[in-house]
């Protein structure tokens, strides 16, 4: 019986995983197709494998600026959440001013606002700073994450302040006690934090859509919804691309998935 039991066990998660790994295989297959195939599941079975659609994607379009624009800023966005999250997220834990209530307070008011309401104060405010279409309004706007502040403000009060007490006595500043200490310990929800952001502002279609409108600095979600084109969509090319814009998140997951798991279960064993 337990035999049975387990059997079934592991065929649901067979099937599951099935179910969400086929639309990837899927995309991987049409991107190796040559141009203009069918994407019948017969040619998915029967035709060809090219990397024609790649080649074209890096010598007859901007892929390749488009894709360094997307690297380039979900970077930035990342390391600045990691730093300003982090420095945020331990004043509030560890200094009780009410000053610092009211900030935490706040930070749990915007996580309970749309988002999309403030497309147009956004676009705005671009506009009238003078850094619409730039670099500067894909980054600056999300350099902080109140949900990561919560995250790592939650991480740090289950951290014993007796390492930092210690610091202190032997002369160490705040800022060394804040890098050289804390941060350490803090480094599988920092992960998790950095993961979190990276693959949302890889993944930003909304905003860089609205608040860019030149090739430049145009990013690769974008970039790949203006392929599709008017008439007719050029399954081949477009999943070709989609192909390219998953590969650095597959790598990113494989690189960090202990800090992954190590983030997800931290805390769970109470000390």
């Amino acid at each position: 019986m337990k035999f049975v039991k387990k059997l079934l066990r592991y065929v649901l998660l067979f099937f599951i995983l099935g179910i969400m790994v086929f639309p990837l295989l899927w995309m991987f297959r049409v991107s190796l197709m040559e141009s203009g195939n069918s994407i019948s599941f017969d040619n998915l079975l029967t035709a060809s494998f090219s990397l024609q659609n790649y080649i074209d994607l890096f010598t007859n379009s901007q892929i390749g600026k488009y894709l360094y624009n997307s690297i380039f800023v979900g970077l930035i966005v990342t390391v600045g959440n990691i730093v300003f999250c982090f420095m945020t997220a331990y004043t509030i834990a560890r200094y009780k001013y009410i000053v610092n209530k009211v900030l935490f307070v706040s930070v749990i008011l915007i996580l309970m606002i749309p988002i999309h309401i403030i497309i147009i104060p956004m676009y705005l405010l671009m506009v009238n700073f003078g850094i619409y279409d730039s670099y500067f309004a894909l980054i600056l706007p999300w350099l902080v994450n109140p949900i990561g502040i919560f995250l790592v403000k939650q991480y740090i009060e289950s951290i014993p302040p007796a390492m930092e007490e210690a610091a202190r006595i032997d002369g160490a500043g705040e800022m060394r006690i804040l890098f050289r200490i804390v941060m350490p310990l803090c480094k599988p929800v920092l992960a998790v934090l950095a993961i979190q952001v990276f693959f949302t502002n890889w993944n930003s279609f909304l905003f860089p859509f609205i608040l860019t409108q030149s090739d430049s600095v145009r990013t690769l979600p974008v970039a790949l919804a203006l392929l599709q084109g008017h008439q007719a969509i050029d399954w081949q090319h477009l999943m070709a691309g989609s192909a390219i814009a998953v590969i650095p998140v597959l790598i990113v997951f494989i690189v960090l998935q202990k800090q992954i798991v190590s983030g997800i279960t931290a805390g769970g064993i109470k000390q």
